[in-house]
């Protein structure tokens, strides 16, 4: 009880009329012991005039300590300061009944009232050394006590299961950390109240913020390898907001030589609350498709390319020539690639506009494969600059799907969005057109052209996870353009694993979607990303509501629908169910919308694209009087900058 007491209590400040008391308390028992010293600790001296003066000690003691406020200072972080307060305090006393006697001799107010000037020097003595002696003593037991409850480490288990027996465990063989097993959480009603292990098994409804309280709970520990995403959430909002830490056992087949490690149990990422089960591959298969081969990757040091390459490696491909404008990250990537021993991959600074120099790459290298995730992402700069979401995303994608054709390529896959689906800003209207573009070659000359599309990744370069992580290690707030937009996530692996796969499976033509779970809300995401940094919300970091950017949706299109996917071999991916089109007239559009790119404004650049993709509606943009003029789409007013 001692322990709980001193849990809960020890952030508490110890109120300063408390303080006062104590001192007042002290300062008594200074002055009787002044008598007992000056008097050799004997009682030869008038104990009825010593008690008749306590009262009027307490009273100028009171007045001194007031005045010089030496009660103020916060004992757990008793200074120098706070002992020349003590100092101050008590002389101010001394002066005062000195002052007293005086002037009680001189005028004879109180009959035979009297304090020995040897007492008042004793006493002065005495009070000084024991008054800060307290504060320092307080504070040294106050550290004590303190640094040996924070060495250990109290958490809660959840599920009592078998994983749950062996986390426990594991981390009482941590010989380098002090772990407190409190007891286990788990909502099987034949395990309440029962004991595991000699460990007491607690429903969730239990450990609530007052037992974590009494308990002083560190961390909850999640230890069930059957939990859903949706479970798992559910979980960790429940106890983030008591401000602990959420931790989560690794899968079975991620232990080390078959066994559970402390070291191996990390706190939750917010990867981990996906409420879908992740994509599986078959990598053998994988290995077998580009053992030997040039690969070559466009836009190959972003965050989706950079992982396709680190991907790549691991299939023993003969080289992957990795092409980027951005020399800083392409040398950190070759960087990291180099230090894992990879000796096959080619870091190439260039543009995939520049026809020469790609067309002198493509000779050179005479690649397999190609994929090609070179383009602009960022909506609303795209918004304001047409021109170049068309030179990058659809020139750019034109040239290397040509350069793909003529020089027999076996297998072009192009990386796209489901921005693209029913556009309402530029940038996914020109990934629909690049889209068009690749499905118009299907298999010229021998090469087969796929589109994998798929939704957000998490913590890919410019989405919202690095955003809002920034913004918390700023300290807040976090930025959010409507508290009800939800958007579809997938992590950085999962996406390239589509990717890399869909150049496997594909024989041209397709565009391959994936089943994506449910949409998240981003608002709910924000506060769990603060929850987990270990701050509380609105309290600590608080989320703003900026509203929404030009061209920006509030939700995005669900793409797994039945009756707009063909099924494939894998129950997660799927084929999308597009529109026909004439492939001449598309590709003739095309030509002709990267040549106005260079000259038109911005106007006239959009107005295009709205001809080439009939469905490319603006959303709270200046371009939505153009679907005005067509009589297309309501939309909202545009916002003026």
């Amino acid at each position: 009880m001692i322990r709980a007491f001193l849990l809960k209590n020890t952030n508490v400040y110890v109120s300063k009329w408390l303080i006062f008391g104590i001192d007042l308390f002290l300062l008594i028992n200074c002055l009787l012991f002044s008598y007992f010293i000056r008097f050799n600790f004997s009682v030869n001296f008038d104990v009825k005039a010593m008690i008749d003066t306590i009262p009027f000690v307490i009273v100028l003691g009171g007045l001194s300590f007031l005045l010089v406020g030496s009660h103020k200072g916060v004992i757990r972080h008793t200074s120098e300061k706070d002992a020349v307060n003590v100092f101050l305090a008590v002389s101010l006393l001394a002066w005062f009944e000195i002052l007293f006697v005086g002037l009680n001799r001189y005028f004879s107010v109180i009959d035979s009232f009297t304090i020995p000037l040897t007492i008042i020097a004793i006493q002065f003595i005495l009070s000084v050394l024991v008054l800060i002696s307290s504060r320092f003593i307080f504070k040294a037991v106050y550290h004590h006590i303190t640094t040996v409850i924070e060495s250990s480490t109290n958490v809660m288990i959840y599920g009592a299961g078998d994983s749950g027996i062996l986390t426990c465990q594991a981390i009482k063989g941590d010989k380098k950390n002090n772990f407190q097993v409190i007891g286990f959480i788990d909502d099987d009603k034949l395990k309440r109240n029962k004991k595991v292990h000699g460990i007491t098994v607690f429903r969730r409804s239990s450990v609530n913020l007052d037992f974590i309280i009494k308990y002083g709970i560190h961390e909850i520990i999640i230890a069930i390898q059957t939990m859903s995403g949706e479970q798992l959430t559910e979980i960790v909002d429940y106890y983030l907001e008591f401000n602990v830490k959420v931790k989560i056992v690794p899968n079975v087949s991620e232990w080390l030589h078959g066994s559970l490690h402390s070291g191996q149990i990390k706190e939750v990422r917010i990867e981990d609350l996906l409420n879908r089960t992740p994509i599986k591959l078959d990598n053998s298969k994988l290995m077998e498709e580009f053992v030997g081969k040039t690969v070559f990757v466009t836009g190959g040091a972003g965050s989706i390319g950079s992982e396709i390459v680190r991907q790549l490696v691991t299939y023993h491909c003969a080289r992957i020539v990795v092409i980027d404008q951005a020399e800083s990250v392409l040398y950190e990537l070759e960087q990291e690639l180099i230090q894992k021993g990879a000796e096959n991959v080619i870091a190439i600074v260039g543009d995939v506009r520049d026809y020469s120099k790609m067309n002198l790459l493509f000779e050179e290298y005479l690649p397999v494969y190609v994929f090609h995730a070179a383009a602009y992402k960022h909506v609303p700069l795209m918004e304001q600059n047409p021109y170049e979401a068309v030179k990058v995303n659809v020139g750019g994608t034109k040239l290397i799907a040509d350069l793909s054709s003529k020089y027999g390529v076996s297998k072009f896959v192009m990386v796209s969005t489901d921005k693209a689906v029913n556009p309402s800003n530029v940038m996914g209207a020109t990934k629909r057109i690049a889209e068009i573009y690749v499905g118009s070659l299907k298999n010229k000359d021998g090469t087969k052209f796929i589109t994998t599309r798929f939704g957000n990744v998490l913590g890919s370069n410019g989405s919202v996870i690095p955003l809002f992580r920034k913004q918390i290690l700023n300290g807040g707030p976090l930025s959010l353009t409507h508290k009800e937009i939800t958007r579809y996530f997938m992590t950085i692996p999962e996406a390239c694993q589509l990717v890399i796969e869909a150049g496997v499976m594909g024989s041209g033509g397709e565009i391959f979607i994936f089943d994506m779970g449910e949409s998240v809300k981003i608002f709910d995401l924000a506060k769990r990303m603060i929850y987990l940094s270990g701050f509380s919300y609105p309290n600590e970091i608080d989320i703003v509501i900026t509203g929404l950017r030009p061209g920006e949706k509030l939700y995005e299109e669900l793409l797994a629908e039945k009756e707009n996917t063909l099924p494939t071999h894998h129950e997660k991916i799927m084929i999308a169910k597009v529109h026909c089109f004439d492939p001449e007239k598309k590709q003739e559009e095309i030509a002709a919308l990267c040549v106005l790119a260079l000259s038109a404004n911005s106007m006239t650049i959009v107005e295009k694209m709205k001809e080439i993709v009939p469905e490319f509606i603006s959303n709270n943009s200046a371009y939505q009087v153009l679907d005005k003029k067509h009589g297309k789409g309501e939309g909202e007013q545009p916002r003026m900058s």
